[in-house]
């Protein structure tokens, strides 16, 4: 294994200790004897296979000690710890064995109860149908898709999607992305991914019948990265022509598209990126709205053309697809790329860490839940090979191969499957672009000495950086190009290298392991590798034998091929496991035969080409082997190099595409549709949604795009300059849709269902028209208090009189209830605009119409919400299956008259509504979930109000993503929403915490709510936003908190507030400590991000007073310039300790402060 080969040494090290014990019965007490040997011990009890890099530096110390008794005291020492160590490995394993037989009885059980609500019996035909079905996990690469062979056959396929207008839209979130000279190996976030998904986007956005392909990632602006990762938009493939602009179109093409989102001035590894998924979600929400608009412009006769899908990459950017997907109701796919299960397992196994030590690491869990979340929402998995299914998708709770081989059977024949639903498993292998290499045979000979001196080209200069390093540069070349990572077993390689006299006499190695400038600033693991490969070398004396470049930069990658085989050598990938293997298929198109593991995607890849040999990893002597039979047989290296240049074609792009492309047009289309357009209603435009890119010009689209929009959001002092124009438009506004949907309740499961109602009056067109929108998310029982706490936000906004302030009521409770709850408080419903009720999964308006809608009350309900999110609901199918899990709750606590029972007077067509006698004995939320997904149902469980009522919605539904449906069908801004949410909540508490929109948390509010968090899969700490802007807290629910929160967004409706403005000036430095919230503590005009506006009420500027902090010198000019006005009064203090002033200064001790007052 990587790393271990200390173990040698040590043995080496300890064999002068004693004499060796030659009876095998010996007892290793013989230390009492003084026949003690730490080399029998070791090899006779110690399980080796573990890395544990101090534990080699305190051996190597241990064993260089001269006194031999000391020496041999610390030598038992270090065996003893080996020998724990070992100890604490056999007993993860013996967990992990545990962990695998309850998942596998789980998973028996959830497949017992799937076939018995799928009464129909599968067909013999059906039966053969068998789990390796290669439609659905892949058989052979040539049998398992069509596969295009000829020119003639490509350029008929093209004719045929010519026609086709596609947009495609492609998420990868962490990394560094660019499309030219990219940054590959850089970090562990910028490696084979991010290459994987540029080609991708470009060959798509190439493919006849695409017409865009918007590849979405982060923005990031900071100092140590290069300054075009800070563009918002950045085009993939250039047109060549005026003619091409035309026959494609203005804003065809592939592009990657950066959306701020986290920290704004740092770049952050992929995982610490989870508390921010749902501000990237936002923006690019904003974004595909704002390009559909466009597209529909130039390609759709003014309808909007949304994408056929959105196809997220890695578990984030799954994460974000899935609610992307959920808010626009379009298609969704993932590709993996590395899975987090099989990580952790393989983490687990070599013994080093703990379970919650990796999740505190890596975030492990909250990935895992991400892959979950991920095979809910798609419609289609990508895998580039079979062994990722098998081996790595089947190891989730959302994806069985039976179950889904049955399921498929039955929509074959148009049976119901009874709410259940599998993903689709497709192999799809990465494609590569083959049109730039050229291998030549004269590669193959060597030059003559004629060449030599009168050579028609110069070398590229990494021949001569590698050739360096080689005593007999003339000696094929074994080629190995992976980062110096454990998991790549290039340690291996090299002692399979050292270790076999007549390879080294026939052949050189080069291993290219990335780019470095210092040893001791790589990552721990990293520089452990390099530093074990360095000792190897000096070990086996492979001083002009073995190259390692220090650097290399990626457009070199073609020509190092191209050296290794110009000298006939040999590219080797000899790692532990490999997801696919894309170096193989680089190094097979310049004409290399290849060596590769056994273990994953190299046995799909090897069985197409045909050009190498498979090798066990683990083992040094088959390593050794095939390299030398290659290296050694010319003939076998000509057919190797033949049938891969032949067969490299099954790999390209366009092929590649070619399935994708017939993959997504499998999928059933979906997009926003609504059963009545609003076309009556001309937007104006400050009530467009704001733009997603803001503050950039789109070279793409000739688009100037401003920082606010241009109208549409701001300050509500900006919002009360139009107050004047309201009243004329509020009539135009509320008459311009007459009747949205139609519909009769005939039971309260269908309390969604809608009656004629008029929506004239309806409140649903007032969203439009509002700047702000505070959203009452606050999770606690419909009591005094919780009126209490709506009255107290609802007389934050002060008194509200011009109307731009509107409200929102979303909770877990029916709207019944809510209409109950509100009129026993003296409140009057009438006064919000939205109540978002089930916990998401219903949406109703106020209606001030004579006639009654649901439940008799004066609502209007969003059908449109209803077929938005009736994705994969389970129906009455789901129902049944948690009916029947309540009762055997029910009999399991021998609780007498059932502690979890249904709730009919609560549930709704897209909610099932149960009542919780006893929340202690409800199981956590995700084992319920965990359930769900074994049986292939795909839905939302939330614990509600403390564990006393529970809801199950659909999978895309929730209180977050309605607000996203708002902002969709309404064009209600998100970042002009204030949601006020607890301190803690119900169980889907943490989805309303991040975003564009503020949060404000109420201080000591639903306390009692975190012991539904408690048995989380991951902790709330790893996924709420404590960094953001948008994230504020407020001592307790008061008017008086709550505004000073606020201010000046929201508190200036109120002119009194006002009547004495203090503007604070600051030019100290936040690199030099200072922070403007803590060392500034004039709570009421702390001004968001983005949001600094001149007042609009109170004095005039120039009468109000300045606080102003100077950071260093004397800035005697500054001063001079505000002592002429005559109006100011100046304090200067010479330090700024926090005895003058602590409620002010606490930063900057040596910086001078200026105080105008």
């Amino acid at each position: 294994m990587a790393g271990n080969d200390w173990i040698n040494s040590y043995l080496e090290a300890i064999l002068d200790v004693g004499p060796p014990l030659d009876d095998t019965k010996s007892s290793l007490l013989l230390r009492e004897r003084g026949r003690f040997s730490p080399t029998r011990y070791f090899v006779e009890e110690v399980i080796t296979g573990f890395d544990e890099t101090d534990l080699h530096r305190s051996w190597v110390r241990a064993s260089s000690i001269r006194n031999s008794q000391e020496r041999n005291t610390r030598l038992e020492n270090m065996c003893w710890r080996i020998w724990n160590l070992a100890r604490k490995k056999k007993q993860l394993e013996g967990e992990e064995a545990q962990r695998t037989a309850k998942r596998q009885v789980e998973r028996e059980r959830g497949r017992r109860e799937a076939t018995a609500d799928m009464s129909e019996d599968l067909s013999e035909g059906e039966k053969a149908d068998v789990v390796g079905d290669v439609s659905a996990h892949g058989g052979s690469t040539r049998g398992r898709m069509a596969r295009i062979c000829s020119v003639d056959a490509m350029e008929n396929w093209a004719s045929q999607q010519k026609e086709k207008k596609l947009y495609i839209v492609l998420i990868s979130l962490h990394g560094l992305i660019h499309g030219e000279n990219m940054e590959l190996g850089r970090d562990s976030d910028t490696g084979g991914q991010v290459k994987y998904v540029v080609e991708l986007a470009r060959a798509l956005g190439a493919m006849p019948g695409v017409y865009r392909v918007d590849l979405l990632t982060r923005q990031v602006s900071a100092p140590d990265v290069d300054w075009s990762y800070g563009e918002p938009t950045e085009m993939l493939n250039t047109r060549s022509s005026e003619n091409d602009m035309k026959e494609t179109g203005e804003s065809s093409g592939a592009y990657i598209i950066r959306i701020p989102f986290g920290p704004k001035d740092k770049y952050i590894p992929k995982e610490f990126l989870w508390p921010h998924i749902s501000e990237f979600v936002d923006g690019a929400l904003s974004h595909v709205i704002q390009m559909s608009k466009v597209l529909g412009e130039q390609i759709g006769g003014g309808e909007p053309v949304w994408p056929v899908a959105i196809h997220g990459h890695y578990a984030d950017a799954g994460d974000s697809a899935s609610l992307l997907s959920g808010a626009l109701n379009i298609p969704m796919l993932i590709t993996g790329h590395s899975l987090g299960r099989d990580k952790l397992e393989q983490i687990l196994q070599q013994g080093r860490q703990s379970k919650e030590e990796i999740n505190a690491t890596y975030r492990i869990m909250r990935r895992i839940e991400a892959e979950e979340i991920s095979l809910d929402a798609s419609e289609v998995v990508i895998t580039s090979t079979r062994q990722e299914i098998e081996e790595q998708w089947r190891l989730y709770d959302g994806f069985d191969p039976i179950i889904e081989r049955k399921l498929r059977a039955r929509i074959k024949r148009n049976v119901s499957c009874h709410g259940r639903f599998m993903p689709r498993m497709v192999v799809i292998p990465p494609g590569m672009e083959f049109h730039h290499i050229v291998p030549h045979d004269s590669d193959m000979d060597r030059e003559t000495e004629g060449n030599e001196d009168n050579p028609a080209t110069p070398d590229p200069p990494i021949w001569s950086e590698i050739m360096r390093f080689f005593t007999n540069p003339r000696k094929p070349m074994i080629l190995a190009l992976a980062r110096p990572d454990p998991k790549k077993n290039i340690t291996n390689l090299v002692k399979a290298f050292g270790e076999c006299k007549p390879l080294r006499e026939l052949a050189n190695l080069t291993l290219i392991m990335g780019n470095r400038d210092d040893v001791d600033e790589m990552s721990g693991t990293n520089a452990s590798v390099l530093l074990s490969i360095l000792k190897l070398i000096d070990k086996y004396d492979l001083y002009g034998q073995v190259a390692y470049p220090k650097h290399h930069k990626q457009y070199e990658v073609p020509d190092i091929y191209r050296l290794a085989a110009k000298s006939k050598g040999v590219f080797i990938n000899a790692a532990f496991i490999e997801p696919f293997g894309l170096t193989l298929i680089e190094a097979a198109a310049h004409g290399l035969p290849t060596v590769a593991t056994k273990n994953g995607g190299p046995v799909d890849i090897n069985r197409v080409l045909d050009n190498g040999l498979l090798v066990d990893p683990h083992n040094q002597q088959s390593i050794a082997d095939a390299l030398l039979k290659l290296v050694a047989d010319k003939q076998l290296w000509a057919k190797c190099r033949h049938n891969g240049l032949k067969n490299i074609h099954l790999f390209s792009w366009p092929e590649h595409c070619k399935t994708y492309l017939s993959r997504i047009a499998s999928c059933k289309p979906r997009q926003p549709r609504w059963q009545k357009s609003d076309d009556g209603y001309e937007k104006s435009d400050s009530d467009s949604p704001g733009d997603s890119l803001r503050d950039i010009q789109d070279l793409s689209l000739n688009l100037k795009i401003s920082l606010d929009g241009d109208k549409g959001s701001g300050t509500l002092d900006n919002a009360l300059d139009c107050e004047e124009n309201a009243s004329g438009g509020k009539n135009r506004l509320e008459n311009a849709v007459s009747v949205l949907s139609k519909g009769e309740e005939q039971n309260p499961r269908k309390a969604g269902s809608m009656q004629k109602l008029d929506y004239n009056n309806s409140k649903f067109l007032t969203l439009r028209r509002r700047k702000f929108v505070f959203v009452i998310a606050v999770d606690c029982d419909m009591t005094s208090e919780y009126l209490k706490m709506v009255k107290v936000i609802v007389e934050a906004a002060g008194e509200n009189k011009s109307g731009f302030i509107g409200f929102i009521l979303s909770t877990a409770s029916s709207i019944p209830e809510i209409f109950s709850c509100l009129k026993s408080g003296g409140l009057n419903p009438m006064d919000f605009d939205a109540f978002i009720c089930n916990s998401g999964s219903e949406l109703y308006y106020p209606s001030s119409t004579s006639e009654v809608g649901p439940f008799g009350l004066p609502v209007v309900a969003d059908s449109d919400y209803h077929s938005h999110i009736d994705y994969r609901w389970g129906g009455e199918g789901l129902r049944k299956t948690l009916v029947r899990w309540a009762a055997s709750m029910n009999d399991k606590k021998g609780a007498g008259g059932g502690q979890v029972a249904e709730d009919e007077s609560r549930s709704a067509t897209h909610c099932c509504a149960f009542k919780v006698t006893n929340p202690a004995m409800l199981p956590p939320v995700k084992e319920l979930r965990k359930l769900m997904r074994i049986q292939g149902l795909r839905c939302h469980i939330i614990y509600c109000q403390n564990g006393i009522k529970m809801n199950v919605i659909p999978v895309v539904a929730s209180r977050s993503q309605a607000l996203r449906y708002l902002y969709v069908r309404w064009g209600v801004d998100l970042s002009s929403m204030v949601v006020f949410v607890g301190e803690c909540g119900d169980t889907d508490y943490e989805g309303l915490l991040g975003g564009v929109h503020k949060t404000v948390i109420l201080k000591g509010v639903c306390v009692d709510a975190r012991k539904l968090h408690t048995n989380r899969n991951y902790p709330l700490e790893h996924v709420v936003p404590s960094d953001s802007p948008n994230l504020v807290e407020s001592e307790g629910c008061n008017n008086t908190n709550i505004r000073a929160t606020l201010a000046p967004d929201v508190s200036i409706s109120n002119p009194k507030l006002f009547k004495n403005l203090t503007r604070v000036l600051c030019n100290a430095n936040t690199s030099e400590g200072f922070q403007p919230p803590r060392d500034v503590s004039l709570r009421e005009i702390k001004i968001p991000h983005n949001h600094l506006g001149p007042p609009r009420l109170g004095q005039p500027p120039n009468n109000h007073s300045i606080l102003a902090f100077f950071a260093g010198g004397d800035h005697n000019h500054a001063r001079k310039s505000y002592s002429d006005t005559g109006k100011t009064k100046i304090t200067i203090f010479k330090s700024t300790t926090t005895s003058q002033n602590p409620k002010l200064l606490r930063a900057n001790g040596s910086s001078q402060v200026v105080l105008m007052c």
